[in-house]
């Protein structure tokens, strides 16, 4: 028997969720990581079945339907429905097994879009949403307000929500189709020095800025919040605190793997947002901290993708 007792973790083959499966925080607990074939959470009565058979002393709901701003737009029903339904299936079959601890993983995109930085937790729902992930984001709120109303009727009840912040980090798409900014970069960067190419392209003029934390960091302050659930907030943002501009996050990528040649802007690309900066005052007074510096995170993830991804 573990010391922590058994937590289930929703979503552990994707990239968050095996991060903190591969986390050493996790020996604490008995973890139960079920396939989408074994714990569909689409099935209400799957996901009801499930939670009342196993019992787990928490659950970690961190599954989901994700992608970039083309899947989203592409398909706007899916994000929408099946978010919706996966976050309200896993937390009513938590309640209604009786589960006292649940630790809900939302995203930076509930903020509205003109939202002031940085972003602190009272700002949602105070505002319109950004169009282009609209859907995705009202699921997120759903869930996180159930969490919220469940906590409401019974103050007993630990059901808190974590907003992080941008990721990436080991386990991450490199897939330029796929991807995010930080891997997106670091897959440019490694075929332009394997092509001897002495110029790489920045779309925009890279003064937007964007707060990264590695991934490795989420995990490390999932596992340490499901330990102690009872001294959090209803609602915490997980992140640095302060962003980098995208002319910076090219620069390190570049300086971690070698690459010395130059940056060219294509100013009629877009380029999104200006910036979204969480707040971290809540964290703060927590007592937690993201501990990877931006280098050594993106060397740690350089070398998961030459070992995974490259090869």
């Amino acid at each position: 028997m573990s010391r922590n007792g058994t937590l289930l973790l929703t979503g552990g083959s994707g990239m968050v969720g095996r991060n903190i499966l591969e986390h050493p925080r996790a020996a604490g607990w008995t973890i139960l990581a079920p396939a989408s074939a074994e714990l569909d959470l689409t099935d209400a009565a799957m996901t009801d079945a499930y939670v009342a058979d196993k019992k787990p002393d928490i659950v970690v709901h961190c599954a989901g339907q994700v992608g970039g701003i083309q899947a989203n737009m592409a398909q706007p029903v899916a994000f929408l429905e099946r978010n919706t339904a996966m976050g309200r299936n896993i937390i009513m079959a938590a309640h209604k097994a009786g589960v006292r601890r649940f630790l809900n993983l939302a995203s930076t995109c509930m903020y509205p879009r003109t939202a002031p930085n940085p972003l602190t937790e009272d700002m949602i729902l105070t505002g319109e949403l950004e169009p282009t992930n609209e859907g995705y984001a009202l699921a997120k709120i759903m869930a996180t307000r159930l969490c919220q109303y469940i906590r409401r009727e019974d103050e007993g009840a630990q059901y808190k929500t974590l907003i992080p912040c941008n990721l990436f980090g080991r386990h991450d798409k490199f897939d330029p189709r796929h991807s995010h900014l930080l891997p997106a970069i670091i897959h440019k960067v490694y075929e332009a020095q394997q092509a001897g190419s002495s110029e790489v392209e920045i779309w925009g003029d890279g003064t937007a800025r964007r707060e990264f934390m590695y991934a490795g960091d989420l995990a490390d302050a999932v596992l340490k919040a499901a330990e102690e659930i009872e001294a959090i907030p209803d609602l915490m943002n997980v992140g640095l605190g302060h962003d980098h501009s995208i002319n910076d996050y090219y620069r390190t990528v570049a300086d971690v793997i070698g690459w010395d040649g130059t940056f060219t802007h294509d100013l009629g690309r877009p380029v999104g947002m200006k910036q979204k900066l969480c707040d971290t005052t809540r964290q703060t007074d927590w007592g937690w901290h993201a501990p990877t510096t931006l280098p050594d995170a993106i060397a740690k993830t350089y070398d998961f993708y030459l070992t995974e991804a490259a090869a």
